[in-house]
Order: C-alpha cells, then structure tokens, then sequence
C-alpha cells in the first residue's frame, strides 16, 4: 500500500464513519508539524489538522478527550 491510497481521513473509534481496523492492523504512522505522534485519534490530510487524546482522562461514554490542532499532516504505512 502507498502513501496515494492512504485515505484522506482516519479515525480510531470503531464508531467513526472513517474508521478502518484492516488499516489500523498493518499500523499508521502520523507526523504533524515535523513530530511524529502516538496519541492520535483521527487526522485529516487534506484539511491540515489531527485530534489528540489529552492524557488519560475519558468522558462520560468511556471516550477520550481529544483536542483538535491545525497544521500540516504526513502519514505513512508503518512496515
């Protein structure tokens, strides 16, 4: 799989209409602004931000609370 069928937007909640476990399982890495980060929740190539878990702490359905940053996004297939 190349970086050109990545898809444009994934997210880790199996909730998520842009949730894919099939890609999850090979394993994605995400770089935004030049860092490559592991507490990634969803991301967006195209519109330039990712959602960030924010230490541990959930909300009232178990989910974690993410925070949204803009910038750009690099994404890649770990192997």
């Amino acid at each position: 799989m190349s970086e050109s069928t990545l898809p444009d937007r994934l997210s880790v909640n199996p909730a998520s209409p842009f949730y894919n476990e099939e890609l999850l399982e090979r394993g994605i890495g995400v770089r935004f602004k030049g860092v490559e980060k592991t507490n990634v929740e969803e991301y967006c190539i195209s519109e330039g931000w990712v959602r960030l878990a924010v230490g541990k702490t959930v909300d009232r359905h178990g989910n974690p609370l993410t925070m949204k940053l803009q910038g750009p996004v690099e994404v890649w297939v770990k192997e």
